[in-house]
């Protein structure tokens, strides 16, 4: 493989950076961040190595959900700025190199969306059957809520007609019928206008919830069709449009359940799925300080159509779920990492982020951070991942990890010039603030977290085989290491992680083929390990140390 052939598919070693648009950057003063201080601050991001802007809904929107309930998918809300501000953006990111990719919400709508004020005010309607409805009374369906502490069934009665209108999330966002062709051709519109802006694809919300068929009838069911196939249109349709554009699904579900979402092997549905049963059975292992349930998991793991790939995070913008755990794997990370009732969130989940989470240790931080880079996939960082930026518990909910970002020692963090009470959330006021954590602070600091995840960033794009080679777990001895191997033609790369605080030494059996002509040479750091006649090796690692190394001889042509 040349490195120029991973240009057309640009995804499988992009870096993705996920930003909430209103947290960001205040550019005009009011307290609410702007896409004019996103563009402000897009430098940040090209000198971190950021590859693919993802923002979080910047739509017209009533803001009862932070954004994702849509009243306008064709508009910006106008805190955050106008249409011509996003398009000023895209160009930006595009002069340095980033594609920008923006939250497709279509599972469901604000109550407040001029369709669902037009279906609710009779059963006969044009637009009724925009949304699914169901004339007798529902079942108890409490254990089926998403978001347990606010909703006790995910079916709403509305008063004026008598009918019942299904919600998958909260009351105020009711769901899109999705086996009406006219709700698809909207939806297909919607794509193709935003893709005409410059959009290079989307981040598809709730993806098995999209396309269920959960309350319609036999006939709407045969109309439907198999969902998956809606998924393939949707596929065809964007790549008709745009190419190289991208479907980057929310698939919280079991591999077997999961990789349908690929579309069965053949690469014909989403491009791309959020690794979350990978995510889960790290945490698991981090808590353990054991990597077998992340070896585990990485060797059930699904191989995936070559145009197709995995995403990693360490954190994404929601609650950090746990759902795929058994209840005593769940306790035993709630004990390690949000042991108090108001760290978690509905009995499934946290509501922090990882330094905070691992008490501040620069040791662990970094170790994770390297092991999710290293991870065969797409890497995607929350704002603020690469400085630090701890959660603030007083801020409800999910929103707790939805603060402002911290540019300085300033107040409010530098975010805003606006008073205090005029932010959308405020900044943590411990040891994870702005007064501690900040990127003025941090770029002057050749050894701070944010130098650290920037090499991170180049080494993972200098190292294509990452991203694009099958997964190999190697076989050694001590429980605590994880020792990853990515293979493309002639480049090899291997990745060692300990997840223990003890010093080890790591016996390893190198590809076949490997002699005493090849040296392991580290890419993070100065040093090399020798390789026996045989092919073996050993290689020496710190107590939560972390290395990652090209295996390098007579014909190898790689940079190292």
């Amino acid at each position: 493989m040349r490195i120029t052939d991973t240009s057309d598919l640009w995804w499988k070693n992009a870096v993705v950076y996920c930003v909430d648009v209103e947290k960001f950057m205040d550019w005009d003063g009011d307290g609410v961040g702007d896409f004019q201080g996103l563009s402000q601050r897009i430098d940040h991001l090209a000198e971190l190595g950021v590859t693919c802007l993802w923002l979080m809904p910047f739509y017209p929107t009533a803001n009862l959900d932070d954004g994702y309930d849509i009243s306008d998918h064709y508009g910006v809300d106008r805190r955050l700025g106008t249409l011509g501000d996003l398009v000023e953006l895209v160009r930006t990111a595009q002069d340095r190199g980033m594609r920008v990719i923006a939250d497709l919400v279509v599972n469901h709508t604000s109550d407040r969306h001029p369709w669902f004020v037009e279906a609710r005010k009779s059963v006969d309607n044009p637009f009724r059957d925009y949304y699914v409805w169901r004339s007798d009374t529902p079942p108890d369906t409490s254990r089926e809520v998403v978001f347990p502490d606010e909703e006790d069934s995910i079916w709403e009665l509305d008063e004026k007609t008598g009918e019942w209108y299904l919600h998958r999330f909260y009351r105020h966002q009711p769901d899109l019928n999705v086996a009406n062709p006219k709700v698809r051709d909207e939806i297909a519109k919607m794509i193709g206008f935003w893709l005409e802006l410059g959009i290079s694809g989307f981040r598809v919300d709730a993806v098995p919830f999209l396309i269920e068929t959960l309350g319609m009838d036999e006939k709407e069911e045969s109309r439907y069709g198999d969902p998956h196939t809606y998924l393939a249109a949707l596929r065809q349709f964007i790549s008709r449009r745009s190419g190289s554009s991208i479907l980057l699904g929310e698939v919280n579900l079991p591999y077997e359940d999961a990789v349908r979402f690929f579309g069965d092997g053949h690469g014909t549905e989403l491009t791309m799925l959020f690794d979350f049963v990978g995510n889960q059975a790290m945490y698991l292992a981090l808590a353990r300080q054991d990597a077998r349930p992340l070896e585990d998991v990485l060797r059930s793991r699904p191989p995936v159509p070559t145009d197709c790939q995995w995403a990693n995070f360490v954190r994404n913008h929601d609650e950090l779920t746990l759902d795929k755990l058994s209840e005593e794997e769940r306790q035993e990370v709630f004990a390690a990492f949000g042991p108090d009732e108001d760290m978690q969130l509905f009995g499934r989940g946290l509501r922090r982020r990882l330094p905070t989470m691992l008490g501040g240790d620069p040791r662990r931080i970094r170790m994770v951070y390297s092991l999710m880079f290293a991870l065969p996939g797409t890497p995607t960082l929350f704002y603020g991942e690469e400085i630090g930026m701890g959660e603030n518990l007083e801020v409800p909910g999910r929103l707790a990890v939805r603060t402002p970002m911290q540019w300085s020692d300033a107040p409010n963090g530098g975010f805003s010039a606006a008073p205090a009470r005029k932010l959308p959330t405020q900044p943590p006021d411990d040891g994870f603030g702005p007064r501690f954590v900040n990127v003025s602070d941090q770029r002057r600091d050749p050894d701070s977290l944010l130098a650290f995840v920037s090499l991170l960033v180049r080494r993972y794009r200098e190292c294509p085989e990452m991203g694009w080679g099958p997964l190999h777990v190697l076989d050694q001895p001590h429980d605590g290491v994880l020792a990853l191997c990515s293979t493309v033609d002639d480049a090899t790369v291997v990745t060692l992680h300990n997840l223990t605080p003890d010093p080890v030494a790591v016996p390893l059996s190198l590809p076949d083929g490997t002699d005493d002509t090849h040296r392991l040479v580290d890419l993070l750091a100065d040093g090399e390990v020798t390789v026996a006649p045989d092919g073996s090796a050993e290689v020496d690692l710190d107590g939560y140390g972390y290395r990652w190394m090209r295996l390098t001889g007579p014909a190898t042509r790689r940079l190292v």
